[in-house]
């Protein structure tokens, strides 16, 4: 999962790029990137780590212009090498910068096809290097000097005829503007907005609704399936369906855990999906546990805090805050190795004794991946002195990887993955174990916006919205995302850029 962000403004926007990117750090933090164009030339600054350490002072002083894109990532498709940072750019046609927050399902087929028919070369293992090309190829079938709207939308109709997955895009073309489309499913969301200043209308773009707030730009629509939007370097706006069958299927682990509360996408609020969740959810552990005997209702902070306060008003139960987040350690289920996470877990919370002394309570998580956070927070509660500890998640069981953008991982490390409900739970050690529905799920995501009828939901079913997944597909996924294999992969490709970038800063 990565958060994008680009501006056309009428004064320079490295700084409100670097605050929406600040704001959407919670959908990476293995790397960000900013690039703007000044004097028709592009000013980049890319590295790993969070916002706040990648760009110093002398980066953002350098980052003149008054549009740009940003980009923060954490590694699904390619390494956690800072190599992979984005965005990425290529010099033709008329000097192309691109950021991608997805997945690309043919990237291998892709690859090759440029390589072999385009004569262009990908540098790294990233999709979005890819996309970035097919794009530049596109763009360059157009034989004239300069772009016209026309233009832009036949090439972005052909990316989409030739590209599958999941893509929420901007881009930069030196001398012309913007662009932003996203892809004919609409997994990945993608809105966008506008501000009227002194010297004119600015447009921003960005991964979520949260970052347009921080920036002062007005909510102005979500971009749609399949659409593209062109913004020209003067101000002006542009906008065309550029896919054929175009169809709302966004992807629901948005709601559930990624995106942030007070983010509003595809007309969906994501604090009210979520409150909307703890309903449905209190209401099914009303139904099934009516012989449980709980005493308090805790979260997992900090996703799952408004889901379980509104079990435990359904269940007209205490709410309490049984845990202490360390606000200074990031999100444990985008760790890029297990040691890690699993290290992370008891540094990031820390259980308040006195909520747990001799209580049998219900813990609420907005979902259950690999089990390992679970099982840990399971046994700190044991030992806080808890007599019985019950689990709830606001998620149905995560059966099978994502494709569409989302590390969840290796099928084999899902611990849901051929295990029915008594396996899990005895595996992550409670004594009583409930998942929500996946049609109380959808319900209640969809609640904010009927004309929404299908989500992606294939983390749970299996059913991939874009019909080009097989077993072998998979198969090979899981030797990608395979822990050690991803580990040594990152080592290796970190060794080729020291060689590169000895000495430099």
């Amino acid at each position: 999962m990565c958060g994008i962000v680009g501006i056309v403004g009428k004064t320079p926007v490295s700084q409100y790029i670097y605050d929406g990117l600040t704001v959407l750090q919670h959908r990476g933090q293995d790397a960000a990137g900013i690039v703007t164009i000044h004097n028709n030339t592009f000013r980049l600054r890319k590295a790993n780590g969070l916002v706040k350490d990648v760009f110093h002072t002398r980066h953002m002083l350098r980052l003149q212009g008054n549009i740009g894109i940003g980009h923060i990532r954490y590694p699904t498709a390619g390494t956690s090498s800072s190599s992979e940072a984005q965005p990425f750019y290529a010099n033709s046609p008329f000097g192309l910068s691109l950021a991608h927050n997805g997945n690309l399902t043919n990237a291998d087929e892709l690859r090759t096809w440029l390589f072999n028919e385009a004569r262009r070369h990908v540098n790294t293992t990233s999709d979005s290097e890819v996309l970035l090309n097919i794009l530049a190829h596109e763009l360059q079938q157009n034989d004239s000097i300069a772009l016209t709207p026309d233009d832009i939308f036949t090439a972005v109709a052909n990316v989409h005829k030739r590209v599958r997955g999941a893509y929420a895009t901007v881009a930069l073309i030196v001398g012309h503007g913007m662009i932003a489309f996203r892809d004919p499913n609409g997994i990945r969301p993608l809105v966008f907005g506008k501000r009227e200043t002194a010297k004119g209308v600015e447009y921003m773009v960005a991964s979520e609704s949260v970052a347009l707030d921080a920036c002062a730009f007005e909510f102005v629509r979500d971009v749609a399936p399949g659409e593209v939007i062109f913004f020209t370097e003067d101000g002006q706006i542009h906008s065309r369906q550029c896919a054929e069958n175009p169809v709302y299927n966004p992807c629901i682990f948005e709601f559930v855990y990624f995106a942030r509360p007070d983010s509003t996408m595809d007309k969906m609020s994501v604090y009210a999906s979520r409150v909307e969740m703890g309903t449905k959810l209190g209401q099914k552990i009303a139904n099934e546990w009516q012989d449980i005997d709980i005493d308090v209702v805790i979260p997992i902070p900090e996703t799952s805090c408004d889901i379980a306060l509104q079990i435990a008003h359904h269940l007209d139960l205490p709410y309490r805050q049984g845990f202490v987040k360390n606000r200074y350690i990031g999100r444990t289920f985008i760790m890029p190795g297990q040691e890690q996470r699993k290290k992370s877990v008891r540094q990031k919370l820390n259980a308040i004794s006195e909520e747990f002394k001799g209580k049998n309570v219900l813990l609420v998580d907005d979902s259950v991946v690999r089990g390992t956070t679970s099982s840990q927070i399971i046994d700190m509660a044991r030992a806080s002195g808890a007599k019985k500890v019950y689990f709830a998640s606001a998620a149905p069981e995560v059966r099978f990887p994502n494709v569409y953008g989302i590390d969840m991982p290796s099928a084999n490390e899902l611990i849901a993955h051929g295990r029915d409900l008594d396996d899990i739970c005895d595996l992550i050690g409670a004594d009583k174990l409930i998942f929500q529905s996946i049609d109380d799920l959808v319900a209640a995501v969809s609640e904010g916006n009927p004309d929404i009828k299908t989500f992606d939901t294939s983390v749970f079913d299996g059913n991939y919205v874009t019909n080009d997944i097989n077993q072998e597909y998979l198969e090979k996924l899981d030797a990608l995302r395979n822990n050690t294999t991803k580990e040594e992969s990152d080592k290796n490709a970190d060794s080729i850029l020291d060689m590169h970038n000895e000495g430099a800063e």
